[in-house]
């Protein structure tokens, strides 16, 4: 993984290489981002980065030996602990079980969640650990010399993992044996032990900007311009979550919500019934994406309608609408509670509610709020 594959993280990428620069490297690392902000794909970065011998503008390579064995993950300096599972009874849950698979799912996709990663090995209902068992083994192969005669790195992916067995790192991560770098990657800090929290140097991610998912989802050809900006606002800052969302969003999701806005203002009942119509026969998936776009519309246009200088951040035709939008006479109040109810009936599609009723009973609301009225049942 090169820094220039991470999506977003310019902050945090900068933080590092000016530690690295400096001279200043810290034996060991928290990274600390939630789900889907590229927490793995990160500490990969660094791995690569660190283990090349032919960084160049402040990245690895790419091409050199070193940086091909730490890209299959198969670097012989280079350890990976993560959650697992006992795969027989009376077996421990140790990641050395596991790690053929493992390099499979991250050369599927880096930023999968760690249900994801229990998916992957067949948990089903089994809890992930890392086990004392695992943190004995850190130990006794971080203490030995580096096969290749250089660094040697530790990655402990999800820490919150570790509980109170992470006790037996204590030592290591605050005196760990010459060249050796340590790399804890967490989703909630909170869930962390103090006494590993404090032994190491924070790097936080943040959610990732709209502008650099769209960026993300063009480069590795998920999406056109145009879809890839409408799932990027749909994502919440999560680049996994615009991952599944480029697999579920079959279109361009914009002339629906327009279509439907146009029966809307125009309380044109016979086009919201075939609204309604057309829009249950796709999946449910389907319907939950053009359901939460239009709250990102909305929001976009109370947002627009109090800041009317700024310029959103979507695409022309979308931006339109919202500067339309944002000038109807329709109340802030009235605005609110459309996003409420739209909520709410995603909400009841999520748990199979018949979507074509769901639908239609919103868009009978959604009119009434546009005319100011209040809805009978509300």
């Amino acid at each position: 993984m090169l820094f220039k594959q991470i999506v977003g993280q310019k902050n945090a990428k900068n933080g590092f290489l000016k530690m690295w620069e400096s001279n200043h490297l810290p034996h060991a690392l928290m990274i600390v981002g939630e789900e889907g902000t590229g927490g793995l794909p990160f500490a990969l970065a660094i791995t690569q980065f660190v283990f090349c011998k032919e960084k160049k503008n402040g990245d690895a390579c790419g091409v050199c030996s070193d940086c091909n064995k730490v890209s299959r993950l198969e670097h012989a300096d280079f350890h990976l602990s993560f959650p697992a599972i006992s795969p027989k009874t009376g077996t421990k849950a140790m990641s050395r079980y596991f790690i053929q698979e493992f390099r499979e799912f991250v050369a599927q996709t880096p930023y999968a969640s760690v249900f994801d990663w229990l998916q992957f090995i067949n948990a089903e209902n089994k809890q992930g650990n890392i086990p004392a068992e695992e943190c004995r083994e850190i130990i006794d192969k971080l203490n030995l010399k580096s096969y290749e005669g250089g660094k040697k790195i530790q990655i402990i992916w999800m820490a919150e993992y570790l509980g109170k067995e992470g006790n037996i790192l204590l030592k290591l991560i605050e005196e760990p044996p010459a060249d050796t770098l340590l790399i804890l990657v967490a989703e909630n800090l909170e869930e962390v032990l103090t006494t590993i929290q404090s032994r190491t140097q924070l790097i936080r991610l943040s959610p990732i900007h709209a502008a650099d998912i769209a960026q993300g989802l063009t480069d590795r050809s998920l999406a056109d311009t145009k879809k890839a900006a409408q799932i990027a606002h749909l994502s919440n800052g999560s680049f996994a979550e615009a991952l599944r969302l480029s697999q579920h969003t079959e279109n361009d999701l914009f002339p629906e919500v327009r279509r439907w806005f146009n029966a809307l203002f125009t309380n044109n009942g016979i086009e919201l019934v075939k609204f309604a119509d057309d829009l249950s026969k796709d999946g449910r998936e389907q319907q939950k994406n053009l359901l939460q776009y239009t709250i990102q519309l909305l929001e976009q246009a109370i947002k627009l309608r109090y800041l009317p200088h700024i310029q959103p951040p979507l695409p022309e035709e979308e931006a339109q609408f919202v500067r339309k939008l944002s000038k109807h006479p329709v109340t802030f109040d009235a605005l609110q509670k459309m996003i409420e109810s739209i909520s709410k009936i995603i909400y009841h599609i999520e748990r199979n509610a018949h979507s074509k009723t769901q639908i239609l009973s919103l868009s009978v609301q959604l009119i009434y709020f546009i005319q100011g009225k209040k809805f009978p049942m509300l």
